[in-house]
């Protein structure tokens, strides 16, 4: 992971990998459970239009202290587009945008909870997604309950729900959204 070579992938090293290098470090030295271990990286556009983003998720528990909701963690040091900039600027909808209750892992001290961030297209776009933590989830520590796995849905006109693999891409027509659900990270100690 840390010295690939041909043909493993290299890309991603700076947003998805420095997430896992940091987990194992803080984890081996016992510093805290996992983070949610990627930035959720989404990115959309057209012809006219391009835009990527990152997207929160939490803080992981440690001794003697629980994880925060809906934040950014380790490199990833960015913020979010606030919704009236985003939707003056680009052809979308933030239908919701939300921290969901009760998602972190659970232990003696818990992980903060998660989000859920819905956008939909009000014209076709190309979207990507490069996350990681789809089928694995972050672990906890001290006999903390290791983090919720994430996902990418999209919602077709229709209705149906498809689920994206963590590295995906797919196009979307006008009304059709994008929902990112995004992983958490892991609790610390038994909860008592």
């Amino acid at each position: 992971m840390l010295k690939p070579k041909y043909p493993a992938a290299v890309v991603a090293g700076n947003v998805e990998t420095s997430q896992h290098v940091t987990n194992t470090l803080f984890g081996a030295l016992g510093a805290m459970a996992a983070s949610e271990g990627t930035m959720n990286n989404l990115t959309f556009g057209n012809d006219t239009y391009q835009y990527y983003e990152t997207i929160c998720s939490v803080s992981p528990a440690g001794p003697g202290f629980n994880g925060t909701n809906g934040v950014h963690v380790h490199m990833t040091n960015s913020r979010l587009t606030d919704p009236e900039v985003l939707e003056f600027r680009f052809p979308v909808l933030l239908e919701d945008f939300h921290i969901r209750p009760n998602s972190g892992g659970k232990g003696k001290w818990h992980a903060g909870n998660g989000t859920r961030r819905t956008l939909r297209f009000l014209q076709e776009m190309d979207c990507a997604i490069l996350s990681s933590h789809r089928t694995i989830r972050p672990h906890g520590l001290e006999g903390g309950e290791p983090g919720e796995c994430g996902q990418t849905l999209v919602r077709r006109a229709e209705g149906t729900i498809e689920e994206l693999q963590g590295c995906d891409q797919i196009v979307l027509k006008a009304g059709e959204a994008v929902i990112v659900v995004s992983p958490t990270g892991g609790g610390y100690g038994k909860a008592e």
